[in-house]
């Protein structure tokens, strides 16, 4: 899989958990960016890029995520290791 396929995923994750179909991520993107991206939603979009990925991010990583890109390199990561 590669990191486009990848953002492509994850926005559709963000438009369907924050049903908003006016949604485009970047890699900068960040909850400041994203009106309705605060903290109980940030929980719903990490359990649902995990599940859709069939992947887990340690708690080290969730904070360590300053953006959508480093989501997305953590998940690309996860699965070259599977």
């Amino acid at each position: 899989m590669e990191s486009a396929e990848i953002l492509g995923d994850v926005n559709n994750i963000f438009i369907k958990i924050l049903y908003d179909n006016s949604i485009v991520l970047r890699n900068e993107t960040t909850a400041n960016d994203i009106e309705e991206w605060d903290s109980l939603t940030h929980i719903q979009l990490i359990v649902a890029i995990e599940k859709h990925f069939k992947v887990r991010f340690t708690s080290a990583e969730m904070r360590g995520f300053k953006n959508v890109g480093d989501m997305c390199r953590t998940v690309l990561q996860k699965l070259k290791q599977q």
